[in-house]
């Protein structure tokens, strides 16, 4: 049945754009989450590394200007974890009078944080709003969109001599604790969507690009060390194939459709300098979000509802992701973990 839809809403994790912001950014990130205090300790350095300023809002309104330029809906922006804020800007488009309104999320992925916690700030927005606040329908998740896949392709070959000859092609994406991971997806589907549909990802692009090996590794980790995570992490692996003899690494950012901090630094230094210390080639892929694929990409998934447009998908695993109002997409689909204890 075809929808109609008053604007289109980008909804994203959101990021600091100055020094000031850059605690009380990471203490809504990570609120209820037993993070120790050292950790952001840590991450704020790095944050400070930049200026205290994460690209990640530059980028995705580069992609809303770029989205406008293909579609005649009011494009609004909000962010689960800093200004403009998810509530915010429900409130301005109640306001606008938009009644209706596809969401397109900046994660590619099923999972809690990846895909449930978006239906999570949905309905958040929608209860701080009250009476007259917007139906929402998240769109679905794009991993193997044809459009994601060439983009992530071309940002390979657009690097890969910088790596040298005999270069490992690694793709990486965020780690999650193995609980979390063991339950994204539906509980009939034996959870693990999130991994698996990261590893479809790098194993399409890898196919585009004529690639029988490479490798799927994880970043970023932020929880107790106590709690396992997905592995190997992404340095401990460069280590790794330099133990091995690899010459040099070709990493492809995968899990994430734009730069922010984790990419910028945990790739674009932190990896860098251990594979330059080592002696490795490093070349690092750009995100899919600035190809201009990505953008036609995100008004062909609202025309999937608006004019019953054919979905269009590569992959074997299972996406999901479209509800309304914060709806989960089936029952108990991708339970919250756990909060560690202090």
């Amino acid at each position: 049945m075809r929808e109609q839809f008053d604007a289109l809403l980008v909804l994203s994790f959101g990021g600091p754009e100055g020094p000031d912001e850059v605690r009380p950014f990471l203490e809504n990130v990570t609120r209820g989450r037993g993070v120790p205090p050292e950790r952001l300790d840590a991450v704020e350095e790095h944050y400070r590394h930049f200026g205290g300023v994460s690209p990640i809002n530059a980028r995705n309104r580069e992609l809303i200007a770029a989205v406008r330029e293909r579609t005649d809906l009011p494009v609004y922006f909000g962010n689960r974890n800093w200004h403009p804020m998810v509530e915010d800007t429900v409130a301005e488009m109640a306001r606008d009078g938009v009644r209706r309104a596809a969401v397109f999320a900046t994660s590619a992925y099923g999972g809690y944080s990846a895909c449930r916690q978006y239906h999570e700030d949905i309905a958040r927005a929608r209860k701080a709003v009250g009476d007259g606040a917007p139906d929402l329908l998240k769109l679905r998740h794009f991993f193997d969109h044809p459009a994601f896949v060439a983009a992530g392709a071309d940002a390979v070959r657009a690097v890969r001599d910088q790596a040298g000859p005999g270069a490992r092609l690694v793709f990486t994406a965020h780690s999650v604790p193995l609980s979390a991971d063991a339950s994204a997806g539906p509980p009939a589907e034996g959870g693990h969507r999130y991994s698996r549909q990261v590893a479809e990802a790098a194993r399409l692009v890898a196919a585009e690009l004529g690639e029988a090996e490479y490798d799927v590794v994880w970043q970023s980790r932020s929880g107790p060390p106590q709690v396992p995570w997905l592995e190997p992490d992404v340095v401990d692996h460069i280590e790794a194939l330099h133990a091995a003899g690899v010459p040099g690494v070709v990493i492809v950012p995968v899990g994430f459709v734009s730069d922010h901090v984790e990419v910028i630094w945990d790739l674009d230094t932190e990896a860098r300098d251990r594979a330059e210390e080592l002696g490795m080639g490093f070349a690092r892929a750009a995100t899919a979000g600035p190809d201009p694929r990505f953008a036609d990409m995100v008004v062909e998934l609202v025309a999937e509802h608006t004019e019953d447009a054919a979905p269009r998908a590569l992959g074997e695993v299972p996406r999901a992701g479209c509800a309304w109002n914060g709806a989960l997409c089936a029952p108990l689909c991708c339970e919250p973990p756990a909060r560690p204890r202090r």
